[in-house]
């Protein structure tokens, strides 16, 4: 049997990286999972990935910044499978720059799809996991530069750090009712962005983790999965780091 047999999970930001595997993770521990992103196209590839791996999966595109759209997003997990069990708030945006030259538009932007997109999933999945009955585990994905704050990030470093605030208070108020918040800070993982870093600069910053590895996609996964099962069931409004030990 697996960790999540019988139960349904919303992934944002899914068509792609973490949330891809995220999604993935959780399809091959027997949950339904709903895939979700604003990039239909590539959201649609994700789809047809996962089906043809045997896994049970539905898609739909959502802007997390959308309240409407993404209460849509939670009804039709309900509406199709019966509940909403696993709720994972990992859409994001990057508008880096430094502090001197970024605008206001792109601080408010990357803002709102961490921050608000975070808080309408996280209320839309407790208001749905509430009025179940049988509760449910939000899990905000957050950052390691919400801890410790990167140079040309002051917009990303403060949403994500603003996103374990929103955890901790969300898990206060969902505790009676069953719904568990948690939080991941991701540190540097792989991605196509890493992959094309040179590689003496990949190998300065695998240099500054005491596990001696850059992070993969599946570690973040099963962190999640950790979060999103039974075996974390008196877990709330903790953040877990996935960084292999960088900035301890």
């Amino acid at each position: 049997m697996g960790l999540l047999d019988g139960r349904n999970a919303i992934v944002t930001g899914s068509a792609r990286g973490l949330g891809l595997a995220m999604a993935e993770r959780f399809g091959a521990e027997g949950a339904r999972v709903v895939l979700s992103d604003i990039d239909a196209a590539a959201l649609e590839e994700a789809q047809h990935k996962l089906s043809a791996g045997g896994l049970e999966v539905s898609a739909i595109p959502a802007d997390v910044t959308d309240e409407a759209a993404v209460a849509a997003l939670v009804q039709y997990c309900a509406d199709r499978w019966g509940s909403v069990d696993v709720m994972v708030n990992n859409a994001g945006i990057t508008r880096d720059g430094v502090l001197r030259k970024m605008s206001t538009k792109d601080f408010l932007q990357v803002i709102e799809v961490h921050m608000l997109g975070g808080w309408l999933g996280t209320k839309m999945a407790s208001l749905q996991m509430r009025e179940q009955g049988t509760g449910g585990s939000v899990i905000n994905i957050s950052s390691m530069s919400g801890k410790v704050g990167n140079p040309g990030q002051t917009n990303y470093s403060a949403a994500k750090a603003g996103l374990i605030g929103l955890t901790k208070a969300a898990a206060k108020e969902g505790a009676r009712y069953g719904v568990r918040v948690n939080a991941i800070q991701p540190g540097f993982i792989r991605t196509a962005m890493t992959d094309k870093m040179p590689a003496d600069v990949l190998g300065e910053r695998i240099a500054e983790i005491p596990l001696g590895r850059i992070g993969e996609p599946a570690d973040v996964a099963n962190a999640a999965l950790f979060l999103a099962s039974d075996l974390s069931s008196y877990l709330t409004g903790i953040t877990i780091e996935v960084s292999g030990g960088r900035n301890i």
